[in-house]
C-alpha cells in the first residue's frame, strides 16, 4: 500500500498540467461589436497572436495570453477603420497592442470564467471571459466571450466620450480552433 501512495504522489504533478495549444490562424477569430448612433457594428482584428494552455479538469494549471496588434482592426466601413489607429481611439503609434493574461479561471454555475489583466492604451485592468471549450479528436475549440468598457481604457474619448453616440460597451469574441501544441 505505502508503494501505491509512492507513485500517486509522484504522479499527480504529473497529471495536474494543462495540454499547450496551438492556434490554427485560418479558421480562428478574435474579434468585436458596439454600436454608433444606435446600429450595432462588427469588427475583427487580423493580427494576433494566443498562447493558450487549457486542463478542464484543473483549471488551476489553465493559462491565456493573448497579443493582438491593435492596427489590424477592419470594420468594414472606411471612416470607421481610418479613425481606430488614431489618437482618439487606440493610437497604435503609442501602443501599438493591446495584451491579456489570465490570473485565474473559476466556475460559475455550469459556465468557465477567466478572468485576467487586459493593456490597452497603457491602461492595465481586470476582466472576466466566458469561455466554452469543447474538445474534437487530439484538438479543441475554444470560444470566449465578454464586454470591455471602452472608456476605462480611453478608447473614444474627448468628443467621442459620448456613450449616445458610441456605446460604452465593446463585446468581445474569439473563437479557435486549437491543434495540440
Amino acid at each position: 500500500m505505502h508503494r501505491l501512495a509512492m507513485l500517486l504522489a509522484l504522479a499527480l504533478p504529473f497529471t495536474a498540467t494543462a495540454a499547450d495549444y496551438t492556434v490554427q490562424p485560418g479558421a480562428s477569430t478574435l474579434g468585436f461589436s458596439d454600436t454608433f448612433q444606435g446600429e450595432t457594428f462588427q469588427g475583427h482584428f487580423g493580427q494576433w497572436t494566443a498562447a493558450i494552455s487549457y486542463d478542464a479538469v484543473n483549471l488551476a494549471s489553465s493559462k491565456f495570453d493573448v497579443d493582438v496588434v491593435l492596427a489590424s482592426a477592419k470594420t468594414g466601413d472606411n471612416d470607421r477603420d481610418g479613425a481606430l489607429p488614431g489618437s482618439d481611439f487606440f493610437d497604435v503609434a503609442k501602443f501599438p497592442r493591446a495584451h491579456f493574461v489570465t490570473t485565474g479561471f473559476r466556475r460559475s454555475g455550469g459556465q468557465v470564467v477567466a478572468d485576467g489583466n487586459l493593456t490597452l492604451r497603457g491602461v492595465t485592468r481586470p476582466i472576466s471571459l466566458q469561455v466554452m471549450f469543447k474538445p474534437q479528436g487530439n484538438g479543441a475549440t475554444l470560444d470566449v466571450a465578454g464586454t470591455v468598457k471602452r472608456l476605462d481604457f480611453g478608447v473614444g474619448g474627448g468628443d467621442y466620450a459620448d456613450t449616445s453616440v458610441i456605446g460604452a460597451d465593446v463585446k468581445i469574441t474569439a473563437h479557435l480552433q486549437l491543434a495540440p501544441k
